[in-house]
């Protein structure tokens, strides 16, 4: 009786191990997509962007992760529309983001 519930008892590891295994691969996998999109896109961002303009950028991601990546999604179909003259300048993108800034509403609460 304490053999087949052995085997069971291996059986079920063995499964759970493979399960493992899998979730394992899978997510390594997921990751290095992942990371070879990301690499595509600063490639991307090093042709459309003047070296200044993207230091402003990777300073500003500090501050603001989610701004930042919507912005380069943003300018990389803009560049790729050829809506806009590549390299973008530091200055061209410091207008940018103030016009980004002054479309952004403002909330103000008031307390009386």
């Amino acid at each position: 009786m304490s053999d087949i519930y052995d085997r069971e008892l291996e059986e079920i590891k063995k499964r759970k191990l493979l399960e493992y295994q899998r979730k394992l691969i899978e997510a390594e996998r997921l990751e290095e997509q992942r990371r070879v999109e990301e690499a595509k896109r600063q490639e991307m961002l090093r042709r459309i962007l003047t070296p200044e303009a993207r230091q402003r950028l990777a300073n500003l991601k500090i501050i603001k992760p989610d701004l930042v990546e919507n912005l380069e999604q943003q300018l990389i179909q803009i560049a790729a529309s050829g809506r806009v003259r590549l390299p973008i300048t530091d200055k061209e993108l410091k207008r940018i983001l103030a016009q980004l800034a002054s479309s952004r509403r403002e909330i103000k609460i008031k307390y009386f």
